[in-house]
């Protein structure tokens, strides 16, 4: 894979997150995070864990699998 997973990972987040017209502060405040922290997601600084990502494909309206960019 040319691409690091968190990179790929962050780039689809911020993809849904911006289709749902929800900010950055929005997200992190309902993860009880502060934005930049939040922010590091997105940039893929660092890795979601396992309660974030069922969390945010929940809110975002969108399965792992689009999360991940897999595609079957």
């Amino acid at each position: 894979m040319n691409k690091d997973i968190a990179k790929i990972v962050g780039e689809n987040l911020k993809l849904a997150r911006k289709a749902k017209g929800i900010t950055q502060k929005e997200l992190a405040k309902e993860l009880n995070k502060y934005q930049p922290d939040y922010s590091e997601y997105e940039s893929g600084k660092i890795q979601l864990d396992y309660e974030k990502i069922i969390y945010l494909c929940e809110r975002l309206d969108i399965t792992p699998n689009d999360l991940f960019g897999i595609n079957f």
